[in-house]
């Protein structure tokens, strides 16, 4: 492509920044998610041969970042040796099936609710970006292959409902995982219209606004005149370049890119003041909490699929990877930092979904790269453990209240009805309405499956 951007005068009242260069355009035109269909989707659409409850669907996945620990949490052994029980007592929750660990008390209020697939493992690397792409997309990346997210999936498949973007990320992309990998929360081969819109910013900090959504009048002008110095610079350059599919793509990015900035709905969606101050102390005061709060909104004003980064690095803050030697937190670390916040903010969300009517129509799903090492290690922590491990879905189709799979009596591996990555993902299209069987045009025009042949939603937790 033709480097023209650097040509273009600064973005002013957008962001501030004195140049608009391409990575900080191509950062606006993932708003956009332009919204194009399969055309066999139209098609079946049109004839009705969608179901239309699953197509108003939306998802909420909670990317657990750092690798909750499954023994301590949600699949404890209280019979085991004390080196792999660890410090914590398993209590009763609303669900006869499920026990969980005593540092969630909320969740077990909801356990009704939500179910957990105890069997889940993959065979990805023992390190955090390499589960962050796995357990996102369904597949390891291999061969140049970028897989994209299953919000990007929904957003080419389905496109937008409203001047939002179908596909949104909280409160940003993930940061660093030590294995130097592209982390999955992109549109992949299906190309940037499909990445998501990052919002960049903390919710829970005072006076939190979205600063690329600005009101019309003031937009209405700056849009004018950019359109025209960009036509300007255009013009200019060499003839071929706009009659090119990046020339198309980037005029089609923009021109959604200012939907979403000057919408009077978008800018609702994203304003957290507008609701009750015990709503807001309900979900917690922490960038989590409101991340939660934020993702209802979003979801309620059409958002497809928000997905909620639970930290944004492994590295300096205390997060899931509870190694026990610093900088790394311990598990009695996770019980006082972690767990109080996930709790409350969860079992927030869970109620919040099914007290306004939405949570049949929202999937909240909660995952992470992987669990824990069955034993404690000598600095009072858990390493990083992909052979088994927990995760839970609520809502959108799902029966509350059930236990799918079993580890074994350590917690090591899975003993009972295995659960692969593609699965996970198959089961996410499956409430959304989605075929898993379906093809997308993959690179090179080759069709390329949703998930690995094979894979089939957990159908379990729909029956």
């Amino acid at each position: 492509m033709i480097d023209f951007l650097s040509s273009i005068p600064g973005r002013g009242g957008l962001c501030g920044s004195s140049h608009l260069k391409r990575r900080e355009f191509l950062q606006v035109g993932a708003l956009s998610a332009l919204g194009l269909s399969l055309p066999q989707y139209q098609a079946a659409r049109a004839a009705g041969q969608v179901d239309r409850s699953k197509d108003e669907r939306a998802c909420i996945l909670l990317f657990n970042l750092g690798g909750p620990s499954h023994i301590d949490l949600w699949d404890m052994k209280p019979d085991a040796a004390s080196e792999v029980r660890g410090p914590f007592k398993p209590i009763p929750t609303k669900s006869p099936e499920i026990q969980i660990s005593e540092v969630l008390p909320r969740h077990a209020q909801i356990a009704d609710k939500f179910s957990l697939v105890r069997s889940c493992h993959h065979d990805g690397a023992a390190v955090h970006d390499a589960g962050w792409q796995i357990m996102q997309t369904g597949r390891r990346f291999t061969g140049g292959i970028q897989t994209p997210h299953m919000g990007a999936v929904l957003s080419h498949l389905r496109g937008r409902r409203t001047d939002l973007p179908p596909f949104v990320v909280l409160p940003e992309l993930m940061g660093r995982g030590g294995g130097n990998l592209p982390n999955g929360q992109a549109g992949g081969f299906l190309g940037k219209a499909h990445d998501p819109y990052a919002l960049m910013a903390d919710p829970s900090k005072p006076g939190f606004k979205v600063p690329d959504l600005l009101p019309p009048d003031h937009m209405a002008a700056l849009r004018l005149e950019r359109r025209q110095q960009m036509r300007d610079v255009v013009d200019q350059s060499v003839k071929a370049f706009e009659a090119s599919e990046d020339a198309r793509l980037m005029d089609e990015n923009f021109h959604s890119a200012f939907r979403l900035m000057t919408s009077e709905q978008a800018r609702a969606a994203f304003d957290l003041s507008k609701e009750p101050a015990s709503v807001r102390e309900r979900y917690g005061m922490n960038r989590f909490g409101q991340c939660c709060l934020l993702a209802r909104r979003l979801v309620e004003n059409g958002v497809r699929f928000v997905t909620i980064n639970t930290f944004l690095t492994v590295f300096g803050e205390t997060t899931w990877d509870i190694h026990g030697s610093k900088p790394f937190t311990s598990i009695d670390g996770m019980k006082n930092v972690v767990c109080p916040m996930y709790d409350q903010a969860y079992s927030a969300l869970i109620e919040d979904l099914h007290q306004r009517g939405m949570l049949d129509n929202t999937m909240v799903t909660a995952l992470s790269e992987f669990g824990r090492t069955p034993k404690v290690n000598p600095a009072g922590g858990r390493d990083h453990w992909p052979q088994c491990f927990t995760v839970s879905f609520a809502g959108g189709g799902v029966k509350g209240g059930r236990v799918i799979g079993k580890s074994d009596p350590v917690g090591g591996f899975p003993a009972e009805r295995p659960v692969e990555p593609g699965d996970l993902v198959a089961t996410v299209f499956h409430s959304l309405g989605l075929d898993h069987k379906a093809h997308l045009p993959g690179p090179g025009g080759r069709p390329f499956g949703l998930v690995d042949f094979g894979r089939d939603p957990i159908r379990e937790l729909f029956s």
